[in-house]
């Protein structure tokens, strides 16, 4: 499953990369926090959407995401 990075309104186009607290090859349960993002506001976690075992990372730690990027895959 891919792990979006939701529309966080207010007219925020994006967001960066604080720290990946799953990496690839590891295991997540549905609602675990995946990974910590900053936008010029505040700092969020963005929980797995599902349970299962992250394969892909597509953005590093300080790289900067648009709104319905795909920033990881769960399978």
């Amino acid at each position: 499953m891919e792990v979006k990075l939701p529309n966080l309104g207010e007219g925020i186009e994006g967001a960066s990369v604080s720290f990946w607290y799953k990496k690839v090859g590891e295991s997540v349960k549905e609602g675990e926090d995946l990974v910590e993002m900053t936008t010029e506001k505040a700092s969020f976690n963005l929980p797995a959407p599902g349970s299962g075992k992250v394969t892909r990372v597509n953005f590093g730690e300080g790289d900067t995401v648009k709104v319905d990027e795909v920033l990881a895959i769960i399978e």
